[in-house]
Formats: structure tokens, sequence, C-alpha cells
């Protein structure tokens, strides 16, 4: 008796334990629930529309907030003040901001020159780095080497994760991933279960599919690169003339701020590549210019210009960055992926 009495003692602590190791792990990270007038009901819907975590939430409007949950305003504006308050949203001083970007990781492109031109580790964690030029510069092998690098350990260039790859070109091709895994040693069917790849047929699709990425972070998918190829290819045929171009901006703008804050709340590198056309005003020098003007070029975090060089190789000339100056590097793209040599 004495024994079953032990038994059932030890049950009973084990499962107070737990569920006290769960408050306890609440009060250290709040969730959506813990708010004034969000329920399970409410908070579903949220995670329906893409918020997950209360820095998704405290960043709404009211207006965006009552819509998407179905609440008064009143209550919106209520738990949106909330969700403020428990995350400490204001200002830090430097030191401390320097801190919160340790945890930022850098994926290799596969060049030297390429990575010393982007700082010398390759493209960023947490920024958009945005890729233009004419067909046949390199900006989609760019974003394949990308796919594959990200995998690779840190003490490689890589980030140990995965790569979304949203294609709105068709552009995305398994046997060239295979090619380059196969030149560079690793195992093509790894490679590829690592990519998770989403063919856009239009514009809407193509801003849903980033609600989609963050179902998969909440998941538990270690995603540490998202690659949008191309950025403005629908934006730009389904808003075709002047009269449209107002509203192509806006969807447009609004498109780079879902890339912003996704890149930045799941410390995640973003990768896009864009279009581009001639200027008929530009009398000398390279009239080349991306599409989607300055919407595009503000939000991207590094901008660079790709085109075709010498003897097969090509030039990329960074355009704009916050604290890198302008320069050009010479890389080539070979069987292996991005390199330095041909």
């Amino acid at each position: 008796m004495a024994t079953k009495k032990d038994e059932l003692k030890k049950i009973k602590e084990a499962v107070e334990g737990n569920s006290n190791s769960k408050k306890a792990g609440e009060k250290e990270e709040p969730q959506l629930t813990d708010l004034p007038g969000i329920g399970p009901a409410v908070a579903a819907k949220l995670e329906s529309a893409g918020i997950f975590d209360l820095m998704g939430l405290a960043v709404m409007s009211p207006a965006a907030l009552s819509d998407a949950a179905g609440v008064s305003s009143a209550v919106a504006r209520k738990a949106i003040q909330a969700a403020r308050n428990m995350l400490d949203l204001g200002f830090s001083d430097g030191l401390e901001y320097a801190k919160k970007r340790e945890n930022i990781y850098y994926i290799t492109t596969g060049s030297k020159n390429l990575d010393e031109l982007l700082g010398g580790r390759g493209i960023e964690g947490r920024a958009i780095t945005e890729a233009f030029g004419a067909y046949g510069s390199g900006k989609t092998q760019l974003g394949l080497s990308l796919a594959i690098n990200v995998q690779l350990p840190i003490e490689q260039g890589g980030a140990k994760g995965k790569c979304v790859f949203i294609d709105t070109e068709g552009t995305f091709r398994p046997s060239r991933i295979k090619q380059i895994a196969e030149k560079r040693g690793l195992n093509p069917e790894e490679v590829l279960k690592n990519i998770l790849v989403a063919r856009a047929f239009n514009s809407d699709h193509q801003m849903l599919l980033l609600e989609k990425v963050s179902d998969l972070i909440k998941n538990g998918e270690p995603i540490r690169l998202l690659i949008v190829d191309s950025l403005t290819a629908h934006f730009r045929a389904e808003y075709s003339g002047r009269g449209q171009l107002a509203d192509r901006q806006q969807k447009l703008n609004r498109y780079m701020h879902q890339l912003m804050k996704l890149a930045e709340q799941h410390n995640i590198a973003v990768y896009v590549t864009n279009q581009v056309m001639a200027n008929p005003a530009m009398l000398f020098g390279d009239p080349t210019t991306a599409i989607g003007g300055n919407i595009v070029g503000h939000a991207s975090t590094y901008r660079i210009y790709l085109r075709r060089g010498k003897q097969g190789s090509r030039v990329a000339k960074l355009i704009d960055s916050p604290n890198l100056p302008d320069n050009e590097a010479i890389f080539w793209v070979s069987d292996s992926g991005i390199g330095d040599k041909a």
C-alpha cells in the first residue's frame, strides 16, 4: 500500500512539476492569449492571418487587427497596447543594439571576391539583398548557389538551415541544384530536401506565400534563407501602363515591407532578384535601370547590379549599402555554382 502511495505521490509531483514548468515558460514568452480580449478563437484567426507572436500583433494598427481578428476597435487598441508594454518596445542605446545584432549570421556566395564586396562573409541575415541585371547576368545562379550554401555548417560559411524558394518565372531547376551539389561532394537528394519550393502564379499568390513562410517557421522548420526569383515579374505584368503605376507601387511597397518584417522577426536572410529596363532618358553610360524604382531601392538593404564581363565572367557592382563603400567584384558561374574561377 505504501508503495502505491509513493507511486501516486511521484506521479502527482511529476504532473505538478510539468505544469509549473509550462507556466514558467509562458511567463518568459507571453502568448497571444495572454493579451486582454484575445482568446483561443481570436488567436486562431490571427494565426490564420499570419500573426503568431506578440511582435507581429504589436506592430499592427487597430483597424488592421480589428479586421483580421473580428474584434472591436477598442479591444484591438487595448490588445496592441498590452503587447507593446510586454515587449518593452522603445529606444535602446547603441551598445545594447550592437549586442542584439551579435546573432546575425552570413551566408557565403561561393565566391571570395563577391563575399568581400558584401563585407567579407556573404549575404547578411535580417537584411534584404537585391540583385538586378539583364538576363544571363547570373542572378538566378547566385540564388541557386545560396540555396545550397545556407545548408552548410556555420564554419564553412553556411547557417545550418533550410531555404524557401519562391519561383515566379519558372527558373528553379532541380537538375542544376543536383549538378552543383555533386560537384561539391554533397548529397543531391539531401540538398534538394532542404529547399522548399513554391511556384507563384500571380502577385496575390506571391504575397500569400510569405504567410506560408511564417507557418513553416512556426512549425519548427529551420528556415534561414528566403529567395524570391524574381521580385517584380508579376507586378510588372499585372500593372501595366502609367494609369496603374501608383497601384503597382503601393502593392509592391506592401510586399517589400512584409519581406522586411519577415527578415527581422525571424532572423532570416532575404535574397531577391529584380528585372531591369532601359532608361530612354539616359544618353550616356549604362541605361540599365531596376524595376520598382525607389520603392524597392529604399527597402533593400544591399543592392547589387550584375552584368556580363570579359571571357565569360560576371561583374557585380554594389550600388547601395548602409555600411559598405561602392565597389565592384568579378566572379564566374561554373558547374559547381558561383566561384572565383571558370
